[in-house]
């Protein structure tokens, strides 16, 4: 694994970490939908991590 690639997984724990539980749901349903398509949420996000966190924040910013 990258430098690169570990420091967008630490971002990640971080945001999953110090998320609310409104937050926590939003990002569960994020990784329930990258699930169904066959994805894994870490990889989706390490391979597009500012897509990702874009999607993530603008769900948070909708509830």
């Amino acid at each position: 694994m990258s430098p690169t690639e570990r420091k967008r997984l630490e971002k990640l724990d971080e945001l999953v970490l110090n998320a609310s539980s409104n937050e926590l749901k939003k990002i569960q349903e994020i990784d329930h939908q990258t699930q169904m398509e066959g994805l894994s949420f870490y990889d989706v996000y390490l391979d597009s991590s500012s897509l990702i966190h874009q999607s993530i924040k603008k769900s948070f910013r909708e509830s």
